[in-house]
């Protein structure tokens, strides 16, 4: 291991050794040679905004290609909806409860992070680097024994450059991003990290939520965004009264509730992600003159969701889909043509990024990640044998307007207790009758049962993830 680890304190670097010596194995793919590695992490985006998932307004070719000759997986989900968590989650393979990393708790634990990915890959011998919008604060500052190349930047948007002129970040990621790889050494294999500030909202500019990268002037004007499906106001007036005044509501009035502030923010939103595809094709591009694209696995997807509307709402943060479900797509470019193009329905997890990174690159995982590696998925052949059904989800950040929950959510049905209410409060939804959650059935008597065992499902993984 790297300084970094030799530093920590006897007690965590024996933690830390106990969980290297004892790895999981993980089956990957049948590849021999290890890959390099690109993830584009996008802020603030769902599942449903890209065109390859069917949205028929936003722009996005280069990702869109990445999925037709990748594998895209249309049942990705966050386990906590907020990206200081999120982000703690990718890098450590765990749960926000067992990190216990989010914004207002103490620093992400070194012992956590000497065995996050990034630091293990870099162990085998992997370049490793992170550009952009970085989003956890870190016990004794290891970044320079975890990453070899260590770009972080976030607001403004726009950045002064020596010129004088101004640049957007996702450019500017586009830039550090070239630098990355002009600058690796041939033959040794890399794993980089390009974390967009896109398409977060800048919550200090009231007039302009969504500042787009200026190659984007012009784009979706003459569009017209069709309202949220789910804004009928009856749907927001069926909420129970702590999610109506919570900040989901608050910021619902900064962006989305007139048509005329709905249709200039949506568009603008749509911009800054089709910048960042642009960007992503830039940098694929460099792979290509660089004669790196043939070994270059990567990976698309966002720290958490996003409600554009739905419910009357704004922002992340609660258990419903909007929330809770983003894009993921893995592109390898070995893989057997047969099995490029596929749409997988297995339920997967950002904690399941690290754990297919290590897989990728044919190192063991520790033996207390969490997630699993996605390597099995990535082949028609395979069904994913005992694959997972549900999982736990929760939000426990303190905050006074943003209410904290756990649940699980499973194919049928979905359970949350939101557990500082008094009394405690909880939601029932059943997928199969209801794939909106639009019904709360956790008081009702015919679903006893199913309440009662979704309860004890709840209290079962919260108390192996504590």
């Amino acid at each position: 291991m790297h300084g970094f680890t030799r530093r920590l304190s006897v007690t965590a670097a024996v933690l830390a050794a106990a969980a290297l010596a004892a790895p999981r194995s993980t089956p990957g793919t049948d590849f021999t040679r290890r890959p390099n590695v690109l993830i584009f992490l996008i802020d603030d985006q769902r599942n449903d905004t890209l065109g390859c998932a069917g949205h028929r307004i936003i722009k996005t070719p280069v990702i869109d290609r990445l999925a037709a000759d990748g594998v895209r997986f249309s049942n990705a989900f966050v386990t906590t909806p907020i990206c200081a968590a999120s982000r703690a989650s990718i890098f450590t393979g765990m749960h926000e409860r067992t990190h216990g990393y989010t914004f207002g708790t103490p620093p992400l634990r070194a012992a956590h992070m000497a065995v996050s990915y990034p630091a293990l890959l870099r162990d085998a011998g992997y370049r490793t680097g992170l550009i952009g919008k970085y989003g956890v604060t870190t016990e004794g500052s290891p970044e320079s024994d975890v990453f070899d190349f260590f770009r972080p930047h976030g607001l403004p948007f726009f950045k002064t450059q020596p010129d004088g002129t101004t640049r957007h970040e996702t450019e500017v990621a586009g830039d550090r991003a070239i630098e990355f790889l002009s600058g690796t050494p041939a033959g040794q294999p890399f794993c980089l990290s390009i974390s967009f500030n896109a398409a977060h909202a800048d919550d200090g500019n009231m007039e302009d939520h969504y500042p787009w990268p200026r190659a984007m002037d012009g784009m979706y004007d003459d569009a017209t965004i069709p309202a949220p499906r789910l804004w009928a106001p009856e749907i927001f007036d069926s909420l129970p009264p702590f999610l109506k005044t919570s900040l989901n509501r608050k910021r619902y009035f900064w962006r989305w509730d007139t048509p005329e502030k709905y249709q200039r923010n949506m568009k603008a939103y749509y911009r800054m992600i089709s910048g960042v595809d642009r960007v992503i094709g830039r940098i694929r591009k460099e792979l290509e003159r660089l004669h790196l694209a043939d070994d270059t696995v990567i990976i698309y997807t966002a720290d958490n969701g996003y409600y554009m509307g739905d419910r009357g709402l704004a922002g992340k943060w609660s258990h419903y889909d909007q929330s809770l479900r983003v894009p993921l797509i893995v592109y390898d470019p070995r893989l057997k043509e047969e099995d490029r193009g596929q749409v997988r329905t297995e339920m997967v997890l950002n904690v399941d990024i690290a754990p297919t990174l290590l897989a990728l690159a044919t190192v063991k995982s520790p033996a207390h990640y969490q997630g699993r590696s996605l390597s099995p998925l990535l082949s028609k052949r395979t069904t994913g044998p005992d694959w997972r059904t549900d999982f736990f989800c929760e939000h426990l950040m303190q905050h006074g307007n943003i209410p904290k929950w756990e649940g699980i959510r499973g194919e049928r049905y979905v359970y949350a207790r939101y557990f500082e209410q008094t009394p405690v409060f909880e939601f029932l939804h059943d997928l199969k009758t209801d794939p909106d959650q639009l019904v709360n059935l956790a008081s009702q008597p015919e679903h006893k049962d199913i309440a009662v065992r979704m309860r004890i499902r709840c209290d079962e993984l919260k108390g192996e993830y504590k």
